[in-house]
């Protein structure tokens, strides 16, 4: 992001007054938002920028236009002209965001900056009398006949953001208690996970396959950068770079003997943990995390595993009364097959051709965090991997039940159980919008109650460095507690609002619910 910064030095007033008639005059920065020109003192001001690309924050206080980068720092951006319920209008070139720190900086959106303005004493009077359309409790003085104007409105911004965001505080005091109750469901269920497999599927070649989800570390978009390896089998794509380490590519359907195809938007790199390395398998596309019972399981018939190498495929699931078979990749016989020996091999070698001495690939991920991230709108949002039970599509109906919560859009069959789902735009106080292929209903464990949530779509499981997540801006409680955290990864140019699942559903709701 380009910031457009302005030295706030300057006056406009060509008679600058000397240093000794300055000793009784103050600084403003004067600009205009709607049809009224307003000044602040010099002192709060960090700096003055173009109005930057925002992330938008549900739950938030609609005079929050979103949260920018600022040059690795999270920055919140208010709208002067929603709070003092001006008009809407498109921003342009002489848009601009007066940076204030009021305990924490934010950005007020105003139509222009006019000028900086040396003030005399005697033309700072109190705002008691002004007949205006602003609430006078939010000024701290007005400025008589400076400027070229006949009253500037001097704006308490201490005032304003106390009452605009006077949640803020009590937010705070709560933080405690949100992060004490993450790990709710983990335990619970723990007996429930011994007697599923939780996989990870996805597609080749019009076929379903899945993986243990314990073997993934995360899912990416495929790189634009991929460098080829000489002497390297077919199906061996590459290797790319992944936050300073190197991770070889594997092209799974060459290595099936399934048709080639050449890599799309569509495609995804399943990354899986190699030793002290990682490997990336591209397939066609992600489908869903699913949680299958183990009567649902069976093993590969013993006449169709390959005599050389141990099967890549071990067992396969019975979907939807047989309908749909998963086939289901042990990770370690696949990592462990002699042409992906031979493929880590050359890589490692040409990788020493090239190293410098001392210099290690950094595959350390224990300061990571793993993440299921998902859209809704334009924003990103991420969940912790563990809090994802499975994520399955929209059918195209939900059965609607007489007297269920009217949060509730309707409920499915999940494997034998009724799983209430609900509409997580709706959630989010997010405008609604029509069913498509892309939607998906991810199911968390609430206070022990499966529940699925409605989402645009699911895009990637993401490991995001702990120290790129932050505590996120608090704007209302219920904001402050649902997303508590936000990953700001400023190479990437991407903000992820990390949700917490355990704040999805009250206690009152919860009731409703259990009665399903």
């Amino acid at each position: 992001m380009t910031t457009d910064i302005v030295t706030l030095t300057e006056t406009s007033d060509p008679d600058r007054p000397s240093s000794q008639e300055r000793i009784a005059t103050r600084q403003f920065v004067t600009f205009v938002a709607g049809d009224e020109v307003f000044a602040v003192e010099m002192a709060p001001v960090q700096e003055i920028i173009r109005s930057p690309d925002v992330v938008r924050v549900p739950l938030a206080p609609p005079t929050l236009d979103g949260l920018a980068n600022l040059r690795g720092k999270i920055l919140p951006i208010v709208s002067l002209r929603r709070i003092f319920g001006f008009p809407e209008r498109d921003k342009d070139d002489a848009t601009r965001a007066v940076v204030i720190n009021v305990g924490q900086p934010l950005g007020f959106v105003v139509d222009r900056v006019a000028s900086v303005l040396d003030v005399e004493a005697d033309k700072i009077e109190a705002p008691e009398g002004l007949q205006s359309t602003i609430d006078t409790e939010l000024l701290a003085g007005l400025l008589k006949n400076v400027g070229g104007y006949p009253v500037i409105m001097v704006l308490d911004f201490e005032k304003l953001v106390s009452r605009e965001f006077s949640q803020i505080a009590a937010s705070a005091r709560n933080d405690v208690r949100l992060h004490a109750g993450l790990e709710v469901h983990n335990d619970g269920a723990e007996a429930t996970r011994n007697d599923e497999l939780q996989l990870v599927s996805f597609r080749l070649s019009g076929q379903e396959y899945a993986i243990d989800i314990a073997d993934v570390q995360e899912i990416v978009q495929v790189p634009s950068g991929i460098v080829r390896l000489p002497h390297s089998a077919e199906h061996v794509i590459g290797v790319m770079a992944l936050r300073s380490r190197l991770l070889m590519l594997v092209d799974l359907r060459r290595m099936f003997g399934l048709p080639a195809q050449e890599l799309d938007d569509k495609c995804r790199i399943v990354v899986l943990a190699h030793g002290a390395s990682s490997i990336g398998l591209a397939v066609d596309s992600v489908s869903e995390v699913l949680r299958v019972p183990k009567g649902l399981v069976d093993p590969l018939p013993v006449a169709l595993a390959k005599s050389d190498d141990a099967p890549e495929i071990a067992c396969v699931c019975r979907l939807d009364e047989g309908r749909r078979l998963v086939s289901v990749i042990t990770s370690k016989n696949l990592l462990d097959h002699s042409a992906l020996k031979d493929a880590f091999n050359i890589m490692s070698e040409d990788h020493s051709d090239h190293a410098q001495p001392g210099e290690e690939i950094d595959t350390a991920i224990d300061d990571d965090e793993q993440m299921v991230i998902f859209r809704l709108d334009k924003e990103e949002f991420g969940v912790p991997i563990h809090s994802v039970q499975e994520i399955v599509r929209v059918p195209d109906e939900l059965v609607h039940v007489p007297g269920a919560p009217a949060f509730v859009e309707g409920v499915i069959n999940l494997r034998g159980s009724v799983l209430p789902v609900i509409d997580l735009r709706a959630r989010l106080g997010l405008p609604a919008i029509e069913r498509s292929d892309g939607q998906r209903i991810m199911v968390f464990v609430i206070a022990d109650v499966r529940t699925g949530f409605i989402v645009d779509q699911v895009a990637e499981v993401l490991r995001i460095a702990k120290d790129a997540i932050e505590p996120a801006p608090r704007f209302s409680t219920q904001q402050s507690a649902l997303l508590a955290r936000m990953a700001n990864m400023e190479k990437q140019g991407r903000m992820v609002q990390l949700l917490e699942p355990a704040q999805l559903i009250n206690a009152d709701e919860m009731t409703g619910l259990a009665s399903l």
